[in-house]
């Protein structure tokens, strides 16, 4: 396929102008939930505007977790509970 220079150049400033857009979307989304950093849920955020693709990208992440390990799931969030409760103790020996 031929395209000429200047097609070219326009193409790839109007794709670097989107993805700056949406990075600021992103990260827009992450701040509002109170977080530092993006997730996935905030990608799906972002595409809500085209029904396809936000099908697509859920359907992506259903099928990760799903493939995730149970026990995986489980040791995460355990091992939120014990650096929790290491925490605390460590606090309460300090009084």
């Amino acid at each position: 396929m031929q395209a000429s220079e200047s097609i070219v150049a326009c193409i790839s400033n109007l794709a670097f102008n989107y993805a700056e857009h949406l990075a600021k979307d992103l990260e827009l989304f992450a701040h509002h939930a109170g977080r530092k950093l993006v997730n996935t849920e905030d990608v799906i955020l972002a595409a809500h505007r085209n029904e396809n693709l936000s099908l697509s990208l859920r359907t992506f992440c259903n099928d990760l977790k799903a493939k995730e390990p149970q026990s995986e799931r489980k040791r995460k969030k355990a091992s939120r509970k014990e650096d929790k409760a290491t925490t605390s103790a460590l606090e309460t020996a300090d009084l």
